[in-house]
């Protein structure tokens, strides 16, 4: 599919395996009441908020990841 950066949390949670990837790095995420706020923000976007917890070093890793898919 190509995810990236600039992918909408929206498509990368409706594909089971993007989904997957998320999951492994964010447990938990799929079952966030505060996911669907999201779904219109890029990765990139979503990285940028100090809440989301997603510190540089684990969003190459979900980028990683996703390029592999």
């Amino acid at each position: 599919m190509g995810f990236s950066e600039n992918s909408k949390l929206k498509e990368i949670m409706e594909n089971e395996n993007s989904k997957a990837v998320m999951e492994k790095h964010i447990p938990g995420i799929s079952t966030n009441p505060m996911l669907k706020m999201g779904y219109g923000m890029s990765l990139k976007q979503i990285s940028g908020i100090p809440q989301a917890g997603i510190s540089a070093e684990k969003f190459d890793a979900i980028l990683n990841d996703l390029s592999k898919l």
